[in-house]
């Protein structure tokens, strides 16, 4: 007799994405519902700088039957290089809430600037258009080219970037210095895991290592930016580092580009790893 039986499907999950509560085209309940529509077992959403959209994802979350982890993405600097830290699985929203509104308030006074550097190069925007289009939410360059594409002073949302406001542009402004370290120590005070954002090949095993003694959790291991010899190449390093792998699609709400949440097939067993880390310590200091 012949089994008829299947087995069940593997169960994914995409531990970065994005919302309107920074840079994102959808609402964190949007957002939530398309993760339904991919079948995803949770996501994590990571808003630049904000917690923001976390309890509206966490509702929307219950209704649609995905799990919601929360979290944040923190932009960091680490010998001298920027380095982007998830903070997941974060326990207290309002600890980092709490140390955030100062980085909000930077991140306006960098996109002032920005404003005021194109004003001078003859694209006449306006900081007031910028903040309407972040719609409350943590302000970042994504707005300000949306703005410039919508005012007509470049033809696609890329070339905002590639003329004008990426790195080594004539608009481009970095933002403030913040050593790893603390911001890794924060994630901690709220009871998250840390996690070093799609580090390309900038990842080496001292740099892992180095990152794993200031107390890194894990390495964003799947990405999109990340080829698969990178995979397999961060995998081992971080492995050996005793620290965790991750992966999330670091999507935007966007349909076009290689971003596509769940595009990058993380696989659950990925977030029970974490889920034991962070249930370890929370038991060491019970």
């Amino acid at each position: 007799m012949t089994d008829t039986t299947t087995a069940p499907a593997p169960a994914f999950v995409d531990l970065q994405v994005h919302s309107t509560a920074s840079d994102g085209a959808l609402t964190p309940a949007a957002v939530v519902q398309a993760a339904a529509d991919a079948q995803l077992y949770a996501i994590a959403l990571t808003d630049h700088d904000t917690v923001d959209g976390l309890d509206e994802a966490t509702e929307a979350g219950k209704r649609l039957g995905v799990r919601i982890v929360p979290g944040v993405e923190l932009s960091t600097h680490f010998d001298d290089d920027e380095l982007h830290l998830l903070g997941l699985h974060l326990q207290s929203r309002d600890a980092m809430r709490d140390a955030l509104a100062d980085l909000r308030q930077q991140r306006i006074a960098r996109a002032e600037k920005i404003v005021a550097t194109l004003n001078a190069h003859s694209i006449p925007i306006t900081l007031d258009a910028v903040l309407k289009e972040a719609g409350g939410g943590a302000v970042g360059r994504p707005h300000i080219a949306r703005v410039m594409l919508a005012g007509g002073y470049v033809r696609e949302f890329r070339e905002a970037f590639d003329k004008w406001i990426g790195w080594g542009r004539p608009a481009y402004m970095a933002k403030d210095k913040w050593d790893v370290a603390d911001a890794i120590a924060l994630v901690h005070k709220a009871g998250g895991i840390a996690v070093w954002a799609h580090p390309g090949e900038s990842a080496t095993p001292t740099r892992i290592q180095r990152l794993a003694d200031a107390g890194l959790d894990a390495v964003e291991v799947l990405h999109p930016s990340h080829p698969p010899y990178l995979v397999q190449r961060l995998f081992d390093h971080t492995e050996k580092a005793g620290l965790l792998p991750s992966g999330g699609s670091d999507w935007h709400g966007t349909q076009e580009g290689p971003r596509k949440l769940g595009g990058q097939l993380v696989p659950k067993v990925w977030l029970d790893w974490q889920d034991a880390k962070v249930s370890a310590r929370a038991a060491a200091l019970a």
